[in-house]
């Protein structure tokens, strides 16, 4: 049987240095094995990480996430990449997560450093497929990212 382990300051202070010395601007901690049915992690971000517009197409995808530390903001958008909704998630704040359903366009924008996102999902890990990048919005490491981050974060100024 595996010991408990806990999200304390010591883990959220690994994941902001492991994030702040990473060139994504992320470090992610499994609490699962890959090979089980519910994906849980604590993500580390910093402000320049570029989370891109995706969906989850598979029905047994739906994905709950929920701000542990600092501010983030959520952005969904409708198939042809116009916001719909957008919501600031803060730690300890009136909003600090969301459930979202599978086929659903969303992105998120660190606005603090050293925020701490948990995340939960049905495993096991697929990458993104046909359909779950929108054509839209540039993927991560194309031409583009740099404004297209600036817009998304602009948004919550």
């Amino acid at each position: 049987m595996a010991a408990p382990r806990f999200l304390d300051q010591a883990l959220f202070a690994e994941l902001a240095g492991g994030a702040a010395a990473s060139p994504r601007k992320r470090q992610h901690h499994n609490f699962h094995e890959m090979e089980e049915p519910c994906h849980r992690l604590a993500v580390g971000l910093q402000p320049d990480t570029y989370i891109p517009p995706h969906r989850h197409l598979s029905a047994d995808k739906a994905e709950g996430l929920l701000v542990l530390k600092g501010r983030l903001g959520l952005l969904i958008f409708d198939e042809c990449g116009v916001v719909t909704d957008r919501r600031e998630l803060v730690a300890g704040g009136d909003c600090v997560g969301v459930d979202l359903p599978p086929g659903v366009f969303h992105a998120l924008v660190v606005l603090e450093p050293d925020s701490i996102l948990f995340e939960c999902k049905a495993g096991p890990y697929r990458p993104l497929g046909e359909g779950e990048h929108p054509a839209w919005a540039p993927r991560e490491g194309e031409e583009g990212v740099a404004a297209y981050l600036a817009w998304m974060t602009s948004l919550f100024d």
